[in-house]
């Protein structure tokens, strides 16, 4: 997962050397300090999948080849078998299963997200972007810090929402929790 983190980073110092942008201009996309953003580059901080997909859509790029390495190439349909779609665990919390990386041109976002327990006392990252949210509990539990409302979702609960209002989310429980997070703007 910190591989991956760095290969990220690579990636989007890649994409400013290529496109000539000051790492200023991608720091002010993502609405994070030029420390922090250059901390990302440089692999020693993770990157919210949000400011991927700001900086993805600012220029021009898709948020796949900066998370996954891969251009999407399919514009009928794409298939996605059990356990196999495109996946990147950012952090030792958090792993994101794309389940529309293959689609070009798509409106939406859709992952399934893994999410570790972590100790009560865990900071929420709150995060906004662009858009509305879906969200659909797989198994186990969360709970959703939504515009400053606390809501807990269990296996078989959903929840669509406007996701620029200030949002974050921790799993509770024992186990890790799963759900389907369907992003549109």
């Amino acid at each position: 997962m910190e591989e991956a983190i760095k290969q990220i980073g690579e990636r989007l110092k890649g994409l400013r050397e290529v496109l000539d942008i000051p790492a200023q201009d991608l720091a002010d996309t993502c609405g994070i300090t030029l420390d922090k953003y250059m901390k990302i580059e440089s692999g020693e901080v993770d990157i919210t999948i949000s400011n991927i997909m700001k900086i993805a859509k600012k220029y021009g790029v898709s948020a796949d080849a900066i998370m996954f390495a891969e251009e999407p190439r399919m514009r009928s349909y794409y298939v996605v078998r059990k356990g196999h779609g495109l996946s990147v665990e950012r952090t030792k919390a958090y792993k994101y299963q794309s389940l529309a990386s293959g689609f070009t041109d798509r409106k939406a976002e859709v992952f399934i997200v893994t999410v570790e327990p972590k100790p009560s006392a865990h900071t929420i990252y709150k995060n906004t972007h662009p858009g509305q949210e879906f969200n659909l509990i797989l198994e186990g539990a969360m709970e959703l810090y939504l515009n400053g409302k606390t809501i807990v979702l269990e296996e078989g609960d959903s929840i669509y929402f406007d996701s620029t209002k200030p949002h974050g989310m921790k799993a509770i429980g024992k186990q890790p929790v799963r759900f389907l997070a369907f992003t549109v703007e």
